[in-house]
């Protein structure tokens, strides 16, 4: 079987670094994808407007390294206890593709590349290719009964973020938003402990310089 990419992702984010590690955390996150020339073919996108969200299958292309262990650490779990590659969406899988259910904001048909699709609430870097769109289906893909392993059992740690006027005045307000919320969910490797060190993010176009002390980020920066 050979796998091409139909499209690709553009996001805020230049790296991996400060992604979300779960799509649909930051609903105000916003991102499009744009088709390969081959795909280019508004016929191919007929209905999809009548839904409201749709599932991407992807490539961790930031990720040079395959599956080198059958256990991986979540992020969720501290980056110290270990689950089974199969039990967990670690990127780091024997075949790189990611997954994700994003809300579908708008379709251009009228872009210079069109149709573009407008997304919200991705979970990719900038660049990521894209294998297949599918649509979610409430039907078929919800089971709001179902048993989440131990994503039951560890919430979601959220940070109390200060951002400088100087810096917050540089993005509209919904841009604002997302930055806020994509640094509540702390970018940090989840190890890391140090309040003194600086930490550096791409977002639009600007490095967001930031430090954590206890349950409290700091935006130093934002050139």
């Amino acid at each position: 079987m050979t796998i091409r990419p139909i499209a690709y992702f553009h996001s805020p984010f230049a790296s991996k670094f400060g992604v979300p590690k779960q799509s649909s955390l930051v609903d105000e996150l916003e991102g499009y994808i744009e088709f390969v020339a081959e795909y280019r073919n508004a016929d191919m996108l007929r209905g999809i407007e009548d839904f409201d969200y749709l599932w991407l299958v992807w490539h961790f292309s930031a990720n040079p390294h395959g599956a080198t262990s059958p256990l991986v650490r979540p992020p969720l779990l501290g980056g110290n206890r270990k689950v089974g590659v199969f039990a967990s969406r670690s990127p780091f899988r024997p075949n790189a593709l990611g997954l994700s259910s994003v809300r579908l904001d708008r379709v251009d048909y009228e872009s210079k590349n069109g149709p573009v699709v407008y997304v919200r609430g991705a979970d990719l870097m900038d660049g990521t290719p894209i294998f297949d769109i599918k649509p979610y289906v409430a039907l078929a893909d919800s089971h709001p009964d179902a048993r989440c392993g131990f994503v039951d059992t560890n919430e979601i740690r959220r940070l109390c973020v200060d951002i400088p006027d100087e810096v917050g005045q540089r993005f509209t307000p919904r841009q604002l938003v997302a930055l806020r919320k994509v640094l509540e969910l702390d970018p940090r490797p989840h190890y890391h402990n140090d309040a003194d060190k600086i930490y550096g993010m791409p977002f639009l176009g600007y490095d967001i310089k930031f430090r954590v002390d206890g349950d409290r980020l700091i935006v130093v920066t934002g050139e």
